[in-house]
């Protein structure tokens, strides 16, 4: 289990994506400043989805934004289900981000084949600004999913037999989404009560697998946490 995490407790999910949309925006600023460009890795599920609407609305230096997916579904490109579509229509399509500057991932060519044309973009990218995670009821993040190996030095992993559907995925690893600037968790609702219970008690799950050098920032509403 990390020990620096920072754990940012608020009353609403409304106001876990206004605090996180916050720090977004000023870790854009000061990478941009300090490096030309900002690298963010974003999170699907439907959690994020109200910070990337607060960002639509933002007036962020869009031509210099890189964006990144932390995992995708093996469905097609246009399926309502992909993370990429969810972010594309909160997001993408909303604001000046070169398409250039945009790497999805092809998901629907197949998980093995798809992880290894990822991998090739998440080297390049080297280290991330900015890594957007959900955790899962059962403690997963990305599509790192508990009970599966996978090789540690890999970049990107195809993922099989998923508990969740599709069974075919494409995830980022845990050393990937690790090596990044900055790290925020995104944690609403009373059914991850359970799972941040364990988390916090130092359990083995696959959300305690990202470890970066700076402190992790988890941000959680009311009902997610109970004392």
């Amino acid at each position: 289990m990390q020990n620096n995490n920072r754990w940012h407790y608020l009353d609403t999910a409304e106001q876990v994506a206004e605090a996180a949309c916050q720090q977004i925006l000023d870790a854009a600023k000061s990478a941009i400043s300090n490096r030309g460009k900002f690298k963010l890795v974003l999170a699907g599920g439907t959690t994020p989805e109200k910070v990337y609407q607060l960002l639509a609305a933002s007036g962020a230096d869009w031509a210099n934004w890189t964006i990144y997916y932390g995992d995708e579904r093996c469905l097609p490109a246009d399926h309502p289900d992909r993370n990429s579509v969810l972010a594309s229509r909160a997001l993408l399509d909303k604001v000046a981000i070169p398409e250039s500057h945009i790497f999805t991932i092809p998901a629907e060519i197949g998980p093995e084949l798809a992880a290894d044309r990822y991998k090739v973009a998440v080297a390049k990218a080297g280290t991330f600004d900015m890594v957007l995670l959900g955790v899962g009821e059962d403690g997963h993040t990305a599509s790192l999913f508990p009970g599966h190996q996978h090789p540690e030095n890999e970049l990107t992993h195809p993922v099989y037999n998923s508990p969740k559907p599709p069974s075919e995925r494409v995830s980022i690893s845990a050393k990937a989404l690790s090596n990044s600037r900055e790290v925020i968790f995104l944690i609403t609702g009373a059914n991850k009560q359970e799972i941040v219970k364990q988390w916090r008690s130092g359990a083995d799950l696959p959300v305690a697998t990202i470890v970066p050098e700076n402190p992790v920032d988890i941000y959680i509403d009311s009902d997610a946490f109970k004392l």
